[in-house]
């Protein structure tokens, strides 16, 4: 139970830290990533707070047990393959165009709009097959 309400209260901290820093704004996303025009720099100091508080945190925590858990779940692969690379591209295109990734796509589906719906759906549709694509190619 502790599990289900630390998962809780983090993803609301998460969600509500994506709100107040304007990462969940499709409009203010593009407008960082368009450094070509007019540059809003202003996600910097986000990612630059995110990045900053993890680096320390992250090297802290990693070594004490969780308290949830019986060990931590860190990625074992530390190498870069065709599937890092190739999904990073997809993963910025998609980012671009449409100016949302995952985390901020699901905190906006509270305001119940149409695109963000289908951004969703398509993310989850997309997931599928991927596992279905990935069992093809493993089995």
């Amino acid at each position: 139970m502790l599990a289900h309400i630390i998962s809780l209260f983090s993803g609301l901290l998460f969600a509500v830290g994506l709100v107040v820093s304007g990462m969940v704004n499709p409009d203010k996303v593009k407008g960082f990533l368009d450094i070509t025009g007019t540059w809003d720099y202003s996600l910097m100091f986000v990612m630059g707070g995110a990045i900053g508080v993890n680096l320390i945190t992250f090297n802290i925590l990693k070594k004490k047990k969780p308290i949830c858990a019986v060990d931590h779940f860190l990625p074992k692969n530390k190498q870069i393959d065709n599937k890092i690379v190739i999904g990073a591209i997809m993963f910025g295109i998609g980012w671009g165009l449409i100016g949302i990734c995952p985390g901020p796509g699901i905190v906006n589906l509270v305001k119940f709009d149409l695109n963000i719906v289908i951004f969703v759906a398509s993310m989850l549709i997309g997931m599928f097959l991927y596992s279905l694509f990935e069992k093809l190619i493993i089995d």
